[in-house]
């Protein structure tokens, strides 16, 4: 039965997957974001509007090494099933993402890969999937500004079976180089979030991402100057979102109409899920509020 509005949804990064004429919502349990943890729930809709009440997905039962900072969780429908990105932390390993599996997008999902995709002596979060044009998976993630001060974006190749990464990563680019972003904690400390890819109907490649400006967090948008992720990567100096709310991805609702999610406020126990209307302009993208 839907009972929830999305206004009563406490998430931050949310995630959308349209399957089979129902949408998906994915993310990071507002209560538990910055501390122990131990699951992901998906909330089901028709209309965007109207809300199941949260479906459990994945449980630690005690036997995951992971015991706090769950985060973004992102499914994706890859070769017949669902595969959910997410970040995970304990105290004794650094931050990753490793990829889960299930054969529904209301899981139960289970552990997939061979431990997190991301290097083990690397901090980082918010991996996502891209596959590029000749149909080899990459993984996009955040090195985090915690340990390197200038947070990035980086791929790493991908097994075609997304078990396990098969060369080392690769640095697109840093969160300084754009401009408007701002340091945070009185440092030369610049973040990096939520990356998340998007082709254009021209072929134009776009990477959203998360920082912070002079009004908060923030969304960033980006263009590949070669339609790969291999390319120079042009910031637009337009922000996507320029005040309290960022973490954004883009998805395409049951009439082909594109929208764009984020959550906001950037407040604990106030994140919610916001919807926009996006349209393509002259090879960029602008969100519609």
């Amino acid at each position: 039965m839907l009972k929830l509005k999305k206004e009563e949804i406490n998430i931050r990064d949310p995630y959308v997957l349209l399957h089979e004429d129902k949408y998906y919502l994915y993310g990071t349990r507002g209560p538990t974001c910055w501390g122990k943890a131990d699951g992901f729930d998906c909330y089901i809709s028709e209309d965007l509007e109207n809300w199941s009440e949260p479906i459990e997905i994945f449980h630690n039962d005690g036997s995951f090494w992971a015991d706090r900072n769950y985060w973004a969780p992102e499914v994706h429908y890859y070769k017949g099933n669902f595969y959910m990105f997410a970040t995970f932390n304990s105290e004794t390993r650094c931050k990753g993402t490793q990829i889960l599996k299930s054969e529904s997008p209301q899981g139960p999902f289970v552990v997939h890969s061979e431990g997190t995709i991301t290097p083990i002596d690397w901090e980082c979060l918010d991996g996502t999937l891209y596959v590029d044009k000749n149909e080899n998976p990459y993984m996009v993630f955040c090195h985090e500004w915690q340990q390197i001060g200038d947070g990035t974006i980086c791929y790493v190749p991908l097994s075609k079976d997304l078990k396990e990464a098969i060369g080392k990563p690769v640095t697109m680019f840093s969160a300084s180089e754009a401009k408007g972003v701002v340091n945070i904690r009185d440092a030369e400390n610049y973040v990096t979030d939520g990356p998340f890819l998007f082709r254009l109907k021209d072929g134009t490649l776009s990477i959203l991402w998360s920082s912070f400006g002079v009004d908060g967090y923030i969304e960033v948008i980006s263009y590949s100057d070669n339609g790969d992720i291999t390319g120079d990567w042009n910031h637009d100096p337009q922000f996507l979102f320029e005040k309290d709310g960022g973490h954004g991805m883009i998805f395409t609702d049951k009439q082909g109409n594109l929208k764009f999610t984020l959550h906001n406020p950037n407040t604990t126990l106030e994140e919610r899920p916001h919807f926009y209307d996006v349209k393509e302009e002259n090879g960029k993208l602008i969100v519609l509020k």
